[in-house]
């Protein structure tokens, strides 16, 4: 074989080599941990901001869900120096007026308890549903309530100190009350558009397939191959 297709195919193994990457993700949740594990493939080792020496509280204050994500980023990165991402997810629901958006995880309280937030979004939703009907048989034009939604995901990446940012929209409608134990969050009451079951009673490999975070984290899991790929 001539010299010159032998260093082509040691560079190509190198650089393939050089896909294994140690990167930090800003969770400590252990569903969201493994989607995002499950979402990259082989060649990443995630950890979780406590196993990289972060004990406290990241700071989420942003008022948009990029804002929020590049902030959780930027706050592990500069803490660390590792390689990181981060990601921010808001639910919204046309008939709060987009809400409860970047409240999502926080929706009925600090304790971020997914089975509150749920019954308070059902409780909210089924107001603004009466309260609509109410109005029609009073004569008062208004718009028709539905329950479409959607789940909206924003990832920033930090790659040897540049910023990347990554989106992704599963579009859907709130069931009107819980169905299914898998998954996590709203999963338990959200269709997602072309199906009749909640995301909870989706597998996990038809769940990624279509999910608002699995869009954003494939988007970066190519992005970081082909960076890995590129030449110097």
């Amino acid at each position: 074989m001539p010299e010159c297709k032998v260093i082509k195919k040691v560079r190509i193994f190198a650089a393939v080599k050089s896909v294994f990457m140690k990167i930090v993700f800003a969770t400590g949740n252990r569903g969201k941990l493994r989607e995002a594990a499950e979402i990259l493939g082989e060649g990443f080792q995630l950890v979780t901001p406590a196993e990289a020496g972060i004990e406290e509280d990241i700071p989420e204050t942003g008022n948009t869900l990029r804002a929020n994500s590049l902030q959780k980023a930027a706050y592990i990165y500069n803490k660390t120096g590792l390689n990181c991402f981060a990601d921010d997810t808001g639910l919204e629901v046309d008939i709060l007026g987009g809400g409860p958006g970047i409240h999502t995880a926080r929706y009925a309280g600090e304790q971020k308890d997914p089975a509150a937030n749920i019954r308070k979004l059902l409780s909210e939703m089924a107001r603004r549903e009466q309260e609509a009907s109410v109005a029609r048989e009073l004569g008062i034009s208004t718009p028709h309530a539905t329950r479409k939604a959607r789940f909206r995901t924003s990832v920033t990446l930090i790659l040897d100190g540049e910023k990347h940012f990554f989106d992704g929209i599963m579009e859907g409608r709130i069931a009107t009350e819980r169905h299914g134990e898998g998954g996590f969050g709203y999963d338990p009451v959200f269709i997602p558009d072309g199906y009749d079951v909640t995301a909870a009673e989706l597998s996990e490999e038809e769940k990624n397939a279509i999910s608002h975070r699995g869009k954003a984290l494939r988007a970066m899991a190519e992005f970081l191959r082909n960076s890995s790929l590129r030449p110097e």
